[in-house]
């Protein structure tokens, strides 16, 4: 349980609360989204291995972005909803959804069909790390090693580099970083260049003469895939699926 993580799509932040907090003290991992737009940089980040959801958001449909969800990542879905009609439960189900459970809810329920999805489906527990040449990232204990060298990162940093890994070498902008590394946090882009500034003198030969996170003119920063791939090969090393990252924003 201890590698699951839980990603919340709800609206209503009252509830929202509620369900994140029981999750926690059952010992999930959680991370929560208020919309679809919020979901979906959410979900790209965090890869969660079960995406628990409300169907009525205030920007979307609910069961479009169940769909988008299984094109994607095709992890764990439940629905909450307050739609209880047969067609409602069998659309949801069409949709992707793996459970569909209706509004109001009990809270022992909700931790029990929580507790036999996540059994039910093996691949949630298993650890994955990711190997790009020289830059390895342990997607369960959050750690980054370097040419052979553990690397002491911040939660944020830690966040910023494997969103950096995601784009295999593509430049991404400053704002793009600040929702993709911590989608939660009201900040100003320019915070990410400190976080880059701090990164590159934990990981650089020369943080002056930066060759693994370089600048883009105009843009933002990339990480130089080719830089780190000069020796071994940008290789995805998978000790099972690509999902037990949490963010930290």
């Amino acid at each position: 349980m201890a590698s699951t993580c839980i990603q919340i799509i709800e609206g209503n932040p009252h509830l929202r609360s509620l369900l994140s907090w029981h999750l926690q003290q059952a010992g999930y991992r959680v991370n929560q989204s208020a919309d679809i737009m919020r979901a979906k940089e959410t979900f790209q980040t965090v890869q969660p291995n079960l995406v628990i959801m409300e169907t009525e958001l205030s920007d979307g449909n609910g069961l479009e972005l169940c769909q988008w969800l299984q094109q994607r990542g095709r992890p764990l879905i439940m629905i909450l909803s307050a739609k209880s009609g047969e067609p409602d439960v069998v659309a949801g189900l069409q949709a992707g959804a793996d459970d569909y459970l209706k509004k109001p809810f009990g809270m022992q329920e909700f931790l029990a069909r929580v507790e036999a999805l996540t059994r039910r489906n093996r691949k949630i527990t298993a650890p994955v790390s990711l190997t790009y040449g020289d830059l390895n990232i342990d997607l369960v204990q959050r750690r980054v090693r370097f040419k052979e060298q553990f690397i002491d990162l911040t939660p944020q940093e830690f966040s910023l580099i494997y969103v950096l890994t995601q784009a295999e070498g593509s430049p991404l902008s400053r704002a793009d970083l600040l929702r993709r590394a911590w989608p939660d946090a009201i900040d100003n882009p320019r915070t990410v260049d400190t976080h880059v500034l701090s990164l590159r003198k934990k990981i650089e030969v020369d943080p002056r003469q930066p060759s693994v996170i370089q600048t883009v003119r105009n843009v933002g920063y990339r990480l130089n895939i080719e830089r780190l791939d000069s020796h071994s090969g940008p290789q995805p090393v998978s000790v099972g699926a690509v999902n037990a990252i949490n963010a930290v924003g």
